[in-house]
């Protein structure tokens, strides 16, 4: 009989086990385990995240349902007392290492300059007090560096810890709002885009100029969702913090008065001093993307809902969840015939347990087929 793999296998093919295996190695994943191996526990909780598992018993109950549909991918059916000690005990550098390698892979396939690497940063509160904290690659759709945090913790505490990359941008709003942190970026040769707080004074020293618009035209732009700038300055940040305190950010800032489509006013600030102000004003306005990227995790990841109460639990549950974000990314650049990544989701969701190739999500599963001496036997 000829065997057809599901499609929860065919995904499965893009993880890099050699490396899972070496992650694995290093961190003693499976030293003095007998029942639960860390690839059966990875295994499992990725079909979860897919599938939108609310719970370990669920997961449980799908994997013996389906066992001899995954038998040829080597998904086996576990136990839920092993899986939830598996996700209380079991190192998180395995699967964080993991996501480093799969989303390295997934930038690799998007070379450019590093003057066309943009960097959003940003972080979203989790059920149980938690925090994640994330890089985001608007051009490529990929999430990197995360870090996982208490809800109390300042955001600061992840940009100061960070390694940066020279001469890319970072655009972040008032939660990194510290001009040792954007000191830090300056030095390292990083462009950066932020908003300034309505009581910081700027010293102005030089005005740009602004290209004037009529009524209409703004009307327009407001119509296209379009920024306009109404005031581009150049200038220098406040000398001291406090009576015997200096600013490091010591170099010239520049000052980008925007109204957004809502009418309301922005001061934008940027160490940026040659390009176009409406190109400051584009990056600001991305920034919102890594806004839809934590929504779309939490609604079709299940990233809301926990599966475990310890911080181990926790955290490796939401590696899993972005491996499983990385790993979609990556199947749905190898097929071309669905375009929109929602509805590719939808359908991985949909046929997890059919026997069909991604490239035929659309088609009917296949049905095994028996030999023709087979078929004469049954006869």
């Amino acid at each position: 009989m000829r065997m057809y793999c599901t499609v929860f296998g065919a995904l499965l093919k893009h993880i890099p086990w050699s490396v899972f295996d070496r992650l694995v190695d290093e961190h003693q994943g499976d030293q003095k385990v007998r029942r639960l191996s860390m690839r059966d526990q990875f295994t499992a909780l990725l079909y979860g995240q897919l599938s939108g598992a609310v719970s370990l018993r669920e997961i449980v109950g799908a994997l013996e349902s389906h066992h001899q549909a995954f038998k040829r991918s080597h998904v086996r059916p576990v136990q839920r007392s092993s899986l939830a000690e598996a996700n209380a005990k079991r190192p998180v550098a395995v699967f964080a290492g993991l996501f480093a390698h799969l989303s390295g892979r997934l930038m690799r396939s998007a070379r450019r300059p590093l003057s066309q690497i943009v960097r959003l940063m940003d972080a979203t509160h989790l059920l149980r007090d938690h925090k994640l904290h994330l890089l985001y690659d608007p051009c490529v759709d990929c999430p990197l560096d995360p870090r996982i945090g208490r809800a109390l913790s300042p955001d600061l505490t992840f940009a100061q810890t960070m390694n940066l990359e020279a001469g890319a941008t970072y655009v972040f709003d008032l939660g990194y709002y510290d001009y040792g942190f954007w000191a830090r970026l300056d030095k390292h040769g990083c462009r950066f885009v932020t908003r300034l707080k309505k009581n910081t004074s700027l010293r102005h020293v030089h005005r740009l100029p602004v290209e004037r618009q009529d009524a209409q035209q703004d009307a327009q732009q407001d119509a296209q969702g379009a920024n306009t700038i109404l005031s581009d300055t150049i200038g220098f940040l406040p000398e001291r913090l406090a009576a015997s305190r200096r600013n490091p950010m010591s170099h010239a800032v520049r000052e980008i008065v925007v109204r957004i489509e809502t009418g309301k006013t922005l001061r934008l600030v940027t160490n940026d001093l040659d390009a176009p102000a409406h190109e400051i004003a584009d990056l600001y306005k991305a920034r919102w993307q890594i806004e839809l990227l934590f929504k779309w995790i939490k609604q079709h990841l299940k990233i809301k809902h926990f599966l475990g109460t310890s911080t181990n639990a926790i955290q490796t549950q939401i590696y899993v969840a972005l491996i499983a974000y990385v790993l979609i990314r990556l199947a749905k650049a190898a097929q071309t015939h669905i375009k929109s990544p929602l509805s590719f989701i939808r359908l991985i969701k949909t046929n997890l347990t059919h026997t069909k190739t991604i490239q035929n999500l659309l088609k009917p599963p296949q049905i095994p087929i028996k030999n023709s001496k087979q078929m004469k036997l049954n006869l």
